[in-house]
């Protein structure tokens, strides 16, 4: 059996909050280097100390005994609901107590199934080959409309998946409907009609009270058939999603969820509270499930859009205002909240709107506190970043703005916003371009994983550090890298000019992998000239020369092709996020 863990997220994602300010992305610093810049996307790291080192999937690998029993095995927590608290809820016409675990069980008999997954990820060093398959298992549950949820790194990197119903040896072919990897969700769907018989949807309920009691059901490792660990909820607030490298609304509680009880229910009475998804190493007890709204959130954009489009984000980096002469700098009064931006991010709707030395005073009409949260249920607070993430794509969001001195409101549109280098590629292959040796694609934190678990140590400092401090100045901009150079006499004395970055072909700045490969393809000068690394390294060849040269090279080192299929379709950036506005 095999734990993933996923130190390096949080050292990841520490150091972009002092910088990052669009889409997902991770950073690794630590909290000193913070400076008490608030990254405002859809997530809001600073705000919320996270321990995503010492998150784990769980998910369960396949090992030559399945059954194998570990110390991972699942306990049931002891621990008792405060009643009074319930009972005052109840009478404040709140959430009511949960139904003992058993009725979990009778809901879960026809509703929870075991998903069997076989994946290949791409190797990043050798982006035109696979790595070796791997089997895993995990856990889902049907809701209405014949759908199955799961999370989304329990299909990663899918070639074929299978799920099973309780009770049943048939293990029945399903296909992935849609897949939002930042939120760690995924919706599966069966032809098959003998696996519907009899099979039950659950429905999703409102996100628990603080000490309010949950059974997780799934097929987690140590035995072939459903477990059911009951627990109570710990903590809501937005937490580090190891897989999708973003920060979310999720619920913490002290029910034990390990490897194979990934995509499984969190019951709480006879609705669903959450999805049951990562563990924290070294932790006895603590799990994590993702509540409801960012469940229904999901689904409802895979309805209305027919593919996952994503969470939502103002693209503006903020800091706090808790300190007085900081407040009083910026000519707040005494009743005034809020947070200053930073940074803005240019390829947002805010970046026309805004200004740096903004105050954010309210978002939506709710006021935001210094410290950049906002009320949430009785007593409790949540970064404000939780309401700009459960918005929907192109919806607006009015903005209270303080700017010198002076209230201003504006109408700001809301979209998700992608990040100049990817956090992830799930199930899409790399692209790449090869022409005399020269391996060129675009960088990417999965390649910058292939350094190891270390990576941000061991990988190449400058193109670490671009990779989580730079922004995007343009729609489909990418950072275009040498990878590495197959040597050939055509490129004898280049062989050191690997992992760095490309910005000129003949004097033209390059935009991206496509654009690179449209400029080589397209030379029409006798020499060809690529300035790499700021224009400090420069690279010549002869155009014909390099041409004959790429087919040899090719041949020997059997390579099929010089230039992956994406780049052999014309795609346009905007279309996905144009369809669905669309809608």
């Amino acid at each position: 059996m095999l734990l993933r863990s996923f130190r390096t997220v949080e050292l990841l994602r520490r150091i972009s909050t002092s910088s990052s300010v669009s889409g997902y992305r991770t950073s690794p610093s630590v909290l000193q280097r913070y400076n008490g810049v608030l990254p405002h996307r859809v997530t809001t790291e600073s705000l919320f100390p996270s321990h995503s080192s010492r998150f784990c999937y769980s998910l369960s690998v396949n090992s030559q005994n399945e059954n194998q029993h570990t110390t991972l095995s699942a306990p049931v927590s002891s621990r008792r609901v405060n009643n009074r608290k319930i009972s005052r809820r109840r009478k404040a016409g709140k959430s009511p107590s949960i139904s003992p675990a058993a009725d979990a069980v009778d809901l879960a008999l026809d509703s929870v199934v075991k998903i069997f997954t076989v994946s290949t990820s791409p190797s990043y060093f050798l982006p035109w080959q696979n790595k070796s398959q791997r089997e895993s298992m995990g856990s889902g549950f049907v809701i209405s409309g014949r759908k199955i949820i799961t999370n989304a790194h329990v299909v990663a990197d899918h070639s074929f998946v299978l799920v099973r119903k309780h009770g049943s040896s048939i293990k029945h072919r399903a296909e992935v409907q849609a897949v939002g990897h930042e939120c760690d969700l995924a919706i599966l769907v069966v032809d098959s009609e003998v696996f519907w018989e009899g099979m039950n949807s659950l429905e999703l309920g409102d996100i628990p009270f603080l000490q309010e009691a949950v059974a997780v059901v799934g097929y987690p490792q140590g035995g072939d058939n459903i477990s059911v660990t009951k627990g109570v909820v710990s903590r809501v607030e937005p937490t580090q999603y190891v897989h999708g490298a973003t920060q979310l609304m999720a619920i913490q509680i002290d029910a034990a969820i390990n490897p194979g009880n990934s995509g499984g229910p969190a019951i709480m009475g006879n609705k669903v509270a959450g999805v049951a998804f990562q563990n924290l190493s070294g932790a006895e007890n603590i799990g994590y499930i993702i509540p409801t709204p960012v469940i229904k959130h999901f689904i409802n954009g895979v309805e209305e859009c027919g593919k996952y489009i994503g969470f939502c984000s103002m693209g503006v980096s903020c800091q706090p205002m808790e300190n007085g002469e900081l407040r009083s700098g910026f000519q707040m009064s005494s009743e005034m909240t809020g947070v200053l931006v930073s940074k803005i991010n240019p390829l947002s709707d805010a970046h026309k709107i805004l200004k740096k030395d903004d105050v954010i005073l309210a978002f939506d009409g709710v006021p935001i506190a210094n410290d950049g949260s906002v009320p949430f249920r009785n007593r409790e607070r949540i970064t404000f970043d939780h309401l700009v993430s459960m918005k929907k794509p192109d919806e607006t969001a009015l903005v209270k703005v303080l700017r010198e001195g002076k209230e201003h409101e504006f109408s700001i549109t809301l979209r998700p916003l992608q990040p100049l280098v990817p956090v992830h590629q799930f199930d899409q292959l790399p692209s790449y371009y090869i022409f005399a040796g020269f391996v060129f694609v675009p960088l990417t934190q999965p390649y910058l994983h292939e350094y190891g678990e270390d990576w941000y140590n061991t990988s190449p400092r400058t193109l670490c550090q671009r990779a989580l401090k730079d922004l995007p100045k343009k729609a489909g901009q990418q950072l275009v890298i040498v990878s590495q150079v197959l040597m050939d006499d055509i490129n004898t004395g280049y062989e050191r000019l690997a992992e760095l970055q490309v910005n000129k072909v003949n004097g033209l700045e390059v935009d991206n992998l496509r654009h690179l490969c449209q400029l080589i393809e397209n030379c029409n000068t006798e020499k060809l000239r690529i300035d790499l690394d700021d224009e400090s390294r420069v690279i010549v060849l002869n155009y014909q020369s390099a041409k004959i040269a790429t087919s040899l090279i090719l041949k020997r080192h059997r390579i099929a092709s010089a230039i992956s299929s994406d780049l052999l379709v014309e795609q346009n950036p905007e279309t996905e996020l144009a369809s669905c506005s669309a809608v």
